[in-house]
């Protein structure tokens, strides 16, 4: 029944201690009893088990989704697996990608809840049935279980209560039209090999999802900063950045970035919630969830000369008309005057605004005093939609800047706001530190450095401060917490991104201040 959906998608840690003693194989032994059907073990908890109820709840799911499409062909997608009314919205918008599109093989990959494991365990049915029917079981299954970590589970004991499979199945069969699955249980194991391995089945006619919540029962506030985390490093396809407690899912998403990674595939985040904003109740512990998508880019024009050095980036065309930069000013200047006074944070009716405010994106939020620094604070990856990040960030430059005291309501009339909005980081491919700095473009370039597991940022803004590209990338090293010259490394990894920022001062505001 619905109302004994919950948000969890793991179970009590009691259950988690069991381990599993069935034996794994390549193939059924001769004379086993291999179940014929893997029926459905969570109907009528995480979905509804009426099929015309839950065919109603997906499709109102999908109705309110308006993902922006990836230039590219699709490959994966990263999906979350709770209760539908918590994460059906968003995983709505991974799904809604599908439609128009066809795929003869999907491998669902979802991590295991119940069952200790250290392999990838992959139905031995040969039908995976739903409310809404029967999906067959894909021979690639077998030529797949026969690849180390993979394994077929012969006696069916991995997935008979798990979930975070089945949960994605119905979604499936709502937006394509015929495919078949490959349905994959993960436990601990090296997933770079798994990743070497699911690549020796992919092709042109196959779709990956990996099946993942994000962080569990932070407060709100916590959870949006852990899922965060999380969200960057994915969308960087950094294998190490994603952890146990930032995804229920780890292993499956870190198998889909290595994969990415060998196919030259790149991330895309499509929406970022958890179940305090899908069910409005902010007050307990949450659980995170994000949608995400993996693609090929367009094949891309032939490089140039090694010697000629790269053109600098053309000015990106502007995404918001004046009266629009007025609007997210003027809310972020709201924001700012209910922070510095302890007030209610302003909202922002999402029915009543445009695509381009509720789309996600990220978006930093910056504060200066008679042109000094006072806060700056914001989202690389968009963790939801602008509107909304502007809000957030609005109120955490003026709070929760370290580096300041938190903003007082006599100094608010005196403060300028400027609102960047981001585009999505990319890598930034260079062969040697030398080549790094040549391919920098100061004044354009947003930059994220990334020095093994420590990482920081600098807008495009800063390059007026600091003109001088190794002087940046030195100052940058310093700020994540490294030494000035540990960006010469061979562990780093740069993102570039570009920014459409405006302020105050450039386009006026409605709100008198």
């Amino acid at each position: 029944m619905i109302q004994r959906l919950l948000p969890r998608s793991r179970p009590p840690v009691a259950i988690l201690a069991v381990v599993c003693l069935a034996a794994f194989g390549r193939a059924p032994a001769a004379g086993a009893v291999t179940p014929k059907v893997r029926e459905p073990a969570v109907a009528g908890q995480f979905y509804p088990a009426d099929p015309a109820e839950l065919g109603r709840t997906i499709d109102t799911c999908l109705a309110a989704a308006r993902p922006e499409v990836p230039p590219g062909e699709l490959k994966a997608l990263i999906c979350p697996h709770a209760g539908y009314p918590y994460s059906g919205p968003v995983a709505a918008f991974a799904y809604r990608l599908l439609a128009g599109r066809s795929y003869d093989t999907v491998v669902v990959m979802g991590p295991s809840h119940y069952v200790e494991l250290s392999t990838a365990a992959i139905c031995s049915a040969a039908i995976f049935r739903t409310p809404l029917g029967d999906v067959p079981i894909s021979a690639k299954a077998r030529q797949l279980g026969a690849l180390r970590p993979f394994a077929i589970d012969t006696a069916g004991a991995t997935d008979s209560r798990e979930h975070s499979v089945e949960v994605e199945v119905p979604f499936l069969q709502r937006t394509l039209k015929n495919f078949q699955l490959v349905p994959v249980v993960c436990g601990e194991f090296d997933e770079a090999r798994a990743a070497r391995a699911l690549a020796q089945i992919l092709d042109d006619r196959t779709l990956i999802i990996a099946s993942s919540d994000l962080s569990h029962y932070y407060s709100y506030a916590t959870a949006r900063s852990l899922d965060a985390h999380t969200i960057a490093a994915i969308t960087r396809l950094d294998p190490d950045g994603v952890g146990d407690e930032g995804a229920c899912g780890h292993t499956p998403i870190r198998v889909l970035l290595h994969l990415a990674r060998l196919q030259g595939w790149k991330a895309r985040l499509l929406d970022a919630r958890n179940s305090g904003d899908t069910t409005g109740d902010k007050s307990q512990g949450v659980v995170g969830y994000a949608a995400i998508a993996f693609f090929a880019p367009a094949a891309a024009a032939p490089a140039p000369a090694a010697a000629a050095a790269p053109a600098a980036p053309a000015t990106p065309t502007a995404r918001f008309n004046p009266d629009e930069r007025r609007f997210l000013l003027d809310l972020a200047r709201r924001t700012l005057r209910a922070a510095a006074a302890g007030a209610e944070l302003p909202d922002a009716p999402a029915e009543r605004l445009t695509p381009k405010f509720t789309r996600p994106a990220g978006c930093f939020v910056t504060l200066t005093a008679h042109g000094e620094l006072r806060g700056c604070i914001g989202y690389i990856v968009a963790q939801g939609p602008l509107y909304q990040a502007v809000i957030e960030n609005a109120a955490n430059a003026a709070l929760r800047d370290p580096r300041f005291p938190p903003v007082r309501p006599a100094e608010v009339n005196s403060l300028e706001i400027e609102v960047s909005v981001l585009t999505d980081p990319q890598p930034l491919a260079f062969s040697s530190p030398e080549d790094l700095l040549r391919k920098l473009h100061p004044g354009a370039d947003g930059v994220v450095l990334q020095i093994g597991r420590r990482g920081a940022t600098y807008l495009p803004q800063v390059w007026e401060q600091i003109p001088d590209k190794v002087e940046f990338l030195n100052n940058l090293a310093e700020k994540a917490g490294c030494g000035p010259a540990d960006w010469r490394g061979p562990n780093t990894s740069v993102f570039i991104y570009h920014v459409e920022a405006f302020k105050e001062s450039e386009v006026g505001t409605t709100d008198p201040h």
